[in-house]
Formats: structure tokens, sequence, C-alpha cells
């Protein structure tokens, strides 16, 4: 203490002080990777498995038919400090086969290694056929009651919470992939309602290549990577992607949504979603509508551009997945509201001359303004990936009373794929009773044995009707919340392999996306279109697709055949005159910073008085301040986060110069990042 200013020196000690407190109260960074910090050397103490961190949760311990347990959710988990076998028997060693002494050969009868070894083999299952490359988180959805007028659906009754899990993933890649691709994103949402789970599994684009699921096949076979090379990977600049969708301009609607910013999202949080299918709702009267699912990103719709999503691919392929699960460690949870856009159920089945059946075509907010009906917040990260994200099963079958389908082809044909592709995913016909699928309402279904059945279940009359089992189950009525299925009539008609006339519009409403961008945007999808035209091998697979985009705009078409040095077509067919649609722009509103990510560059040999203040004050604002140096290790009592080494400036959404630092230690002109 300088004693010649005693007040003052008092003064700076217990600003120390409080600092240091308030620091511990402050929210820390994310990334660690266990729940408590591991010692240098081995730990030898028998304890028991230590708790999963504070941000992650489990599947509620429901019983393979609904029940809860009371159980808490890391019943789940590992239990006891001892290595066991599967069957529970403590085991002394898992380093060492059993021999037939230390140099001879290994002994048939080692339970342990057979079961072990066995085991590892069968540890994976068949990844998805599309959207393998996923993440997922749990949260909560809040209903505002704002639908109970449209729909009898108890989840959106005013108030009424339903937790959630939700996974978000890229159509084409593998599970190897790297996040930042080009490509469309899955957003599929399970609502473990009190009615049965329900199941809104959609995309971050409001329509679909194709109008019938017959060619679902054909359009991921044509994305997916070539059969003889298994290349590209994880991308549609291909020739096979291109003679497809050149070919059935149907389309052209959802290509010009991938070569859009849309197609490179900046992160999941930053993601709109769209059921993109019409559903009917039904409500307690009886009566019906039409509508449409939106999901809005509270902090407004963003995306990277081709050279940042480049770039994020070599340094940090798992990019999307982090930032989900950083966001929520740090309490910045990504949150959504719920929409509807909602229309008369009228036997056309159309609004304002748009086919409400065909899913490459959306209806303009202007048009239908999209009304706010709940609030969905991601609060938990998986405990287990594989348990969790891996093994959850969507269908869009799985369906409350007061939400139906319609008779959109695309959507039919799905109601049969998501069941069949479980069967050999999950290994049988019981995937609903694997933990994260597991419904919170009754299940009393009738279905029985198969493989890894979970329930027990009693009784000896598994049919209706019957005595035996006293009657039960019983069928309910509409005093008990039953299914709907909405009584629709179904037009007189002879069966044809055909479409309404009304599907064959495939270019005005891709005019009507090209027109309402600004100009930032028109250039990047310019230069998206001539990149993935520019990898295609075949002169003739350009030039088709080149007619398409006369058909949708002259400067987009002769913008991309200058960069492919290829004349420009005139278009086959008019040019549709249609207004713009503002909502359809990323750009000209303005969001909030929640969970931004702050970088702040510090020189561990200058000033570090103010870096305290403000961190603390980033944190405050609900961002993540991360600590940039020349090097790891600690900046007086703080650690870093990234180096120059480690860090690039797409992953921070803001940069803080804290001070001019040195280059490291080992820097040298051979190693590009510290020098």
């Amino acid at each position: 203490m300088d004693s010649s200013k005693p007040a003052e020196a008092v003064k700076n000690v217990v600003k120390t002080a409080s600092e240091k407190i308030a620091d511990a109260l402050t929210p820390k960074v994310p990334g660690a990777p266990g729940s408590a910090p591991p010692a240098v050397e081995e730990p030898t103490t028998p304890r028991d498995p230590l708790p999963p961190k504070p941000e992650q949760g489990a599947p509620q311990t429901r019983t393979p038919t609904g029940a809860e347990t009371g159980a808490p959710t890391t019943a789940n988990g590992q239990q006891g400090a001892y290595l066991t076998t599967a069957q529970g028997a403590r085991l002394r060693d898992t380093d060492h086969s059993l021999k037939a002494g230390p140099r001879g050969p290994v002994l048939l009868q080692d339970h342990h290694l057979r079961e072990k070894i066995t085991h590892f083999d069968h540890e994976r299952i068949p990844e998805r056929v599309v959207h393998a490359r996923g993440a997922g988180a749990h949260g909560v959805f809040t209903a505002y009651g704002t639908a109970e007028a449209v729909t009898r659906a108890g989840f959106l009754k005013k108030g009424r919470e339903t937790e959630v899990f939700v996974r978000f993933s890229t159509v084409l890649g593998s599970r190897g992939s790297a996040d930042t691709v080009r490509d469309t994103r899955g957003f599929a949402t399970k609502f473990y309602t009190d009615e049965g789970t329900f199941d809104l599994v959609g995309n971050n684009m409001p329509v679909f290549f194709i109008q019938d699921a017959i060619k679902f096949p054909d359009i991921i076979h044509a994305g997916k990577p070539h059969p003889d090379r298994e290349i590209p990977q994880a991308q549609s600049a291909h020739d096979t992607f291109w003679d497809f969708v050149s070919l059935h301009t149907e389309a052209q609607h959802h290509t010009i949504w991938n070569m859009s910013d849309r197609g490179i999202p900046r992160s999941y949080r930053t993601m709109e979603g769209f059921g993109v299918h019409t559903f009917r709702l039904v409500n307690e009267a009886g009566e019906t509508v039409l509508a449409k699912f939106h999901w809005k990103p509270k902090l407004g719709v963003h995306s990277l551009t081709w050279e940042e999503a480049q770039m994020l691919s070599g340094m940090d392929p798992d990019f999307h997945r982090r930032d989900l699960y950083d966001a929520i460690e740090a309490g910045a949870y990504p949150e959504w509201e719920l929409g509807i856009q909602v229309f008369p159920d009228t036997p056309e089945e159309t609004f304002d001359g748009i086919d409400l059946l065909d899913p490459t075509k959306i209806v303009p907010e202007e048009l239908a303004e999209v009304q706010p009906i709940g609030r969905l917040v991601l609060n938990r990260t998986p405990t287990n990936f594989f348990a969790e994200t891996e093994q959850v099963a969507f269908h869009l079958g799985h369906l409350p009373p007061g939400i139906d389908v319609t008779n959109d082809p695309l959507l039919q044909g799905r109601l049969f794929s998501y069941v069949d592709t479980q069967l050999t995913r999950l290994g049988g016909p019981n995937f609903s009773q694997i933990p994260i699928n597991r419904p919170h309402a009754a299940v009393n279904d009738m279905l029985r044995d198969g493989f890894h059945q979970h329930a027990v279940h009693a009784g000896v009359a598994p049919y209706r009707p019957n005595s035996l089992d006293g009657g039960n189950p019983f069928p309910a009525g509409d005093a008990e919340h039953a299914f709907v299925d909405v009584p629709v009539t179904v037009a007189q008609a002879p069966k044809v392999r055909a479409n309404p006339a009304s599907f064959d519009d495939h270019y005005s409403q891709v005019r009507l996306f090209w027109l309402s961008m600004s100009p930032v945007e028109k250039e990047h999808i310019i230069r998206a279109y001539t990149f993935e035209l520019g990898k295609c091998y075949h002169q003739a697979i350009k030039e088709r697709q080149l007619q398409s985009l006369a058909n949708i705009d002259p400067v987009l078409c002769e913008q991309v055949a200058t960069g492919l040095g290829l004349p420009a077509p005139q278009p086959t067919v008019p040019l549709a005159d249609v207004t713009p649609s503002p909502a359809l722009s990323q750009v000209g509103r303005d969001w909030p910073s929640d969970g931004r990510m702050i970088g702040i560059v510090v020189d561990p040999n200058g000033d570090l008085d103010d870096v305290h203040e403000v961190r603390r004050a980033v944190f405050e604002a609900g961002m993540v301040p991360l600590l940039i140096a020349p090097h790891g290790g600690m900046v007086g009592d703080l650690p870093v986060q990234r180096t120059f080494a480690t860090g690039r400036s797409v992953e921070f959404d803001a940069l803080l110069l804290a001070g001019a630092p040195v280059p490291a230690p080992d820097a040298i002109p051979a190693r590009d990042a510290k020098a």
C-alpha cells in the first residue's frame, strides 16, 4: 500500500476485490468441454460420474408409453463409480485381453473383450440419406393464444408451455461435411404436446425443388455426389444437379433461393424456418382454414458471404454447430417466433391466384400477413449427440388434434417416406420408444413386439373390440380431444398421373424473388450462378440453364452468361409482371445484438486495466466477449480464447482493439497466421 496516498490505495484495493467478485458472477465464455476442469494427474480416487454441464439437457425420463417417472434426467446416464460389463459386473481391467500367458494367444472365453469389440463394431447406424449433417437443442415453446380461433390444438392455447427438440441440418452433405456449404437447411421441431407429438418438419426456404414426391429420389440423386467418384461433397456445383433443375424447370424457384444469400446462413440463430406445405387447421367449432407455418428469428435473417463461408469451412467446419451450442452455454438463448399465414378453405384451395397445394410457390407476406402465434426459446444442449440428435425421428404424420394435412402431392409422399426410413435407420418399428422420441402423452396403441420393444405390455387382448381386457382401449370422441380427420370432399375424377394446370407456371415467382432483392443480394446471386455453372463440365447444361435464367430476367441471364463466356439467349415465355415483395430481402431492417460474438484484441504486455470493464460491458449487453492475443495462455488473470493462429475475423460480429500486440514468440514467415 502507498502510505503517501492511503485513501486512494484502499479505494484501489476495494475496487480490485469488487472486480474479482463481479467477474465471478459474470457469465462465462462458452466452450469448456466438460462440467469440471481436469487435473494434470490421472484421477485415481473412485467417484460417481460428473454431472452434465449446466446448459445440457436430456429427454424427460418418461416410460415407453408416455408416463412420467419422476426420475431425474440423469437416471438414463451411466451410473456408479466403477467400470462394469453391460450386465453390471465390475471389472478389474479393460486394457489387456485375456491371454494364455503374457505372450500367448487371446482366449475365446474373454467375454469382456468380445462384448466390448462387438458393441464397438455395431456403434454406427445408417446416416440419414438427406439431412445427415445436423445439430439439435432442447427448448420451450410458449403459445400466445392468438391461434385459438383457427385451431383446437391444445399446445397453442394462451400461455401453454410445451417442451420441444429442434434439429437443424444441411440437405446434401454427409455427416462429416462442413456446416457452411451452400445448401438448403432443415428446421425440424418436435413438440411434446399433451395431446400427442407434433412434428413441424420444414426448411429455411419456403419452397421446394419439386411439386410431386415421386420425383424426390431423383432430385436427391441429382444433388448428391456423383455415384462413380463420390464427389463433389455437400454442394450443388456439378453437372447432375444442374442437368436436373434445367430439365425440371419447376425447380427454378428453389434454385434461386439456394443461389441467394439464404443458401449460406450466418448461423442457425439467424435463419428463418418454413413449414413449406399448406396445412389444414380445424377449430373447436369444426371450422377449417388453410395455413402455412413460419419461424421468424429474433435476431433477424443474416447470411455469410461466399468468401466467409469458404474460410470458415477450412478454419472451423463445425461453425454453425459450435455457434448454436456456445450461444446456449453463454445464456444468449436462440429465439424464434412462430407465425401462420391463414387462408380461406375454399374448394379451389387457392389464394389471390396462387395454388396453395403447389410446394414450389409462396404467398407473399404483403398479400397474407404472418400472424405471430407463439415463441420458441432453445435453452439446453444435448447431453449425448447420438442418443438425441442422431436418433430423433421426425414424421409429418405426427399431428395433434386441430392440425391436418392437405392434398399437396409432395406432402402426401412425405407422409409415407418418413416412417419408412426410420425402420432401417433405427432398427425397427419401435423407434418412438427411444427416449428422445417418447411422447409426453399417454400411449395405448395396441402395437406389440418388434425389434427393441421397451414397453412391457399387460393384458391379453391387443385388439378392438375386446372383453378380456375390460374393453380397453376405448375410442375417443370430440369431448376427449380425439384427432380430427377433416371430412374434405374429394372431387370425382379419373385416375391420372398429372398435375393441375396451375402447377405449370415455373417462372413468375422466381422473377418475383429476383426483383425483390437489393443490389448487393442480386450481385451475390449472379456470382453464385456463375460459380456453380462454371463448375459444370458440359456446355449443353450451362446453355440450358441460361435459357431458364432468360425466362426469369434478362439482366440476370446476361450477367451470368458473360461470366461463363456464352451468349445470353432470349426468353421463350413472356416475362411475368410481378410486384416485388420487400419481405424476401434480408437487408433494410434493424435487429438486436443479443448473442453477438465480440473479439477483443489484447496486448499481453500492455495496459490491461480496462479489459475487465470492457469484457463486463459486453456480457451485460447480452453479447459474448472472446479475448484474442498473439499466443495462448493467460492475459493477466484472464484466459485467451483465440490466438492469431486459431481465430479469423469471420467468426466475430465486431472486433475491439484493446492494444497493439507484437507478433508471438514463435512467429516466423513460414507460419503465416502467426507472423
